[in-house]
């Protein structure tokens, strides 16, 4: 059997440096704050949506927003942005 074919073969993985995101939807955003609310990443910390204060957070369009907020995060979908914006809140962009 040739050599190339005894030996393993290793190739590059991105795995190890990808950046992983918390994900949350716009929807447990409606059900867990009141309107007017200021939607921080610790505020997500307190309510139990994310665990770590530390990982990067990208926001979801996945359910209605009803209320007024105003969400910081790392990275939004265009239709959480437009969501949020439709609602009469505000999108801060970490």
């Amino acid at each position: 059997m040739a050599i190339y074919r005894r030996i393993p073969k290793r190739g590059f993985s991105n795995a190890k440096y990808a950046t992983r995101y918390t994900v949350i939807n716009v929807g447990d955003l409606s059900n867990l704050f009141e309107d007017g609310a200021q939607v921080s990443i610790e505020a997500l910390c307190e309510v139990g949506l994310v665990r770590d204060a530390g990982k990067p957070v990208k926001v979801l369009g996945d359910g209605e927003l009803t209320r007024k907020l105003t969400v910081s995060g790392h990275k939004f979908s265009r239709s959480a942005s437009t969501k949020i914006s439709e609602a009469g809140g505000e999108v801060r962009q970490l």
